[in-house]
């Protein structure tokens, strides 16, 4: 919106000239983004606290959570608020990607406020049930897959980079589709299931869009593209500011979700912001750096899927409690050092997935 607003006064004020600086948008989407989170932040927490929207605890849950019980929760609207207003701001909306980053946003925002509205206001602990919920994933993703590959107009658009290979680039055709289904929805449910500890989701997802800003301003970069060999996507570089919007807002809600949380997320937020990872993902044709970076949020959910496997095939559990977050827990780790290592350990995959786009 500004991108316009500044190419009409440039002729008469040379000044907003700077505005089509791609590196100054990014800044200021950080920025925007985290001014809002910070100043929406107190109006939020206030409103949910007046409407008695608070988190409900598992009853066989650590002990030291039965403390939480009841602190607001829903707090992820603030988080696609101020990525919403800053990305409209400071994006070139004439660029589809930032269209279907936004549907991405409101969509799953939308499921996720819905079963978050269901546990906390309705009472009903299921939520949203789980079929509807895939179900309407399922649609969002879908209508994503098919939109990119009926748009798509360079093979670049569909190709599958793999890490360390840069002369194997198959392109997928219809296999597009169903590879974007799975990237978006694994990556939502995965986000969702590493909500569990303060500020652990939130900053380990401000850590891999970080990562993945700087692999956008590759990849729209035909230089650079080819350097790196890997896929030059031309609508690719708008998502810095996408990505930058994202960590703005995200460290404006840790500011009130560090430990102990003033506030949680919700599924609203953790829903959303999975899904925006795994869709930048797929625009940036970097699915399998999503995995590497996003190496936490593999692990946790691999922990679910091994411990729900073995108690039903063996009857026995593999963690003391799955997400894998919780079994370091109930080993008596404090819930600050088990979110600080695992920040760590997303600091090192970020760096590592970086890195392999140059040992190719």
């Amino acid at each position: 919106m500004l991108v316009w607003l500044a190419e009409a006064l440039t002729p008469y004020i040379s000044l907003f000239n700077v505005v089509g600086y791609l590196t100054f948008r990014a800044i200021m989407a950080i920025l925007t983004a985290l001014g809002i989170a910070l100043w929406v932040g107190p109006h939020v927490i206030r409103r949910l606290q007046l409407l008695q929207i608070g988190q409900v605890v598992r009853h066989d849950g650590p002990e030291s959570h039965f403390s939480k019980r009841g602190t607001p929760t829903m707090g992820g609207v603030m988080i696609l608020f101020a990525i919403a207003v800053s990305v409209l701001l400071w994006a070139k909306l004439s660029n589809p990607y930032v269209w279907v980053v936004l549907f991405v946003l409101v969509s799953f925002g939308a499921i996720g406020f819905v079963d978050d509205y269901r546990k906390v206001v309705r009472k009903n602990t299921k939520g949203l049930i789980a079929r509807w919920k895939y179900f309407w994933q399922s649609a969002a993703a879908l209508a994503v897959g098919i939109f990119l590959f009926s748009t798509a107009t360079a093979d670049a658009q569909t190709q599958l980079v793999v890490p360390f290979f840069k002369g194997f680039m198959p392109v997928l055709g219809l296999l597009f589709i169903p590879l974007v289904y799975f990237v978006i929805v694994g990556s939502s449910n995965a986000v969702n299931l590493t909500d569990g500890l303060d500020g652990l989701a939130i900053m380990t997802t401000v850590m891999v869009a970080a990562g993945f800003a700087l692999v956008a301003w590759a990849t729209g970069n035909v230089n650079f593209a080819n350097y790196l060999h890997i896929p030059y996507v031309v609508y690719a570089s708008e998502l810095v500011v996408v990505c930058t919007a994202i960590v703005g807002a995200g460290l404006g809600f840790l500011w009130f979700n560090t430990y102990p949380a003033q506030v949680f997320m919700g599924d609203v937020g953790s829903l959303a912001l999975g899904a925006l990872l795994g869709v930048i993902a797929v625009l940036l044709r970097q699915e399998f750096l999503l995995v590497i970076m996003g190496g936490v949020f593999v692990m946790e959910t691999v922990s679910v899927i091994l411990q729900v496997g073995s108690f039903k095939l063996r009857g026995q559990r593999i963690f003391r409690m799955a997400p894998i977050h919780h079994h370091y827990e109930l080993k008596g780790w404090p819930e600050p050092r088990v979110i600080v290592r695992f920040w760590i350990i997303t600091l090192v995959l970020v760096l590592v997935g970086l890195v392999t786009l140059k040992l190719r």
